[in-house]
């Protein structure tokens, strides 16, 4: 690509951070961008139809997935959510009824790992990774309560 009379590697001129029209943040870290496509795709097939396409939820059923507490803030919560499922939950004031199932038993520790970073970092969000390691470690204390 030449831009100003100066020839950009194509790859280059896109490696900077910005918003694609889905709404996901990009990074330019090999490892998060690992994560984000396979997450976006687990979101689509698991998540879409509850938290909608733009993360916004449902009004008294599914919660919304932008800037909220749960989502940005400490990993292990939202893996346990993921992990166990969640039912009648208040959130800023407002009640969620419809029942989240939990996906331990169906989703692979990397899938959890892949989906939360994609939420973490969607719509308008902007956390860490979540890693693997951060879902055995969750998973691994879920059995033990057991």
């Amino acid at each position: 690509m030449i831009v100003a009379g100066i020839l950009i590697p194509f790859g280059l001129f896109f490696a900077h951070s910005f918003q694609n029209n889905s709404g996901v943040n990009q990074n330019s870290s090999t490892v998060f961008q690992q994560q984000m496509l396979p997450g976006e795709t687990i979101y689509k097939k698991y998540c879409i139809s509850c938290h909608q396409p733009d993360g916004g939820g449902v009004p008294n059923m599914a919660p919304p997935l932008i800037q909220t507490s749960y989502v940005l803030g400490e990993k292990e919560t939202l893996i346990k959510i993921v992990l166990n499922g969640l039912k009648n939950v208040d959130i800023n004031e407002e009640t969620y009824n419809n029942p989240m199932p939990a996906l331990g038993a169906v989703l692979k520790d990397k899938e959890i790992a892949d989906v939360l970073t994609y939420v973490r970092n969607s719509f308008g969000n902007k956390a860490s990774a979540v890693t693997t390691d951060d879902v055995k470690k969750a998973r691994a204390e879920t059995k033990n309560k057991s």
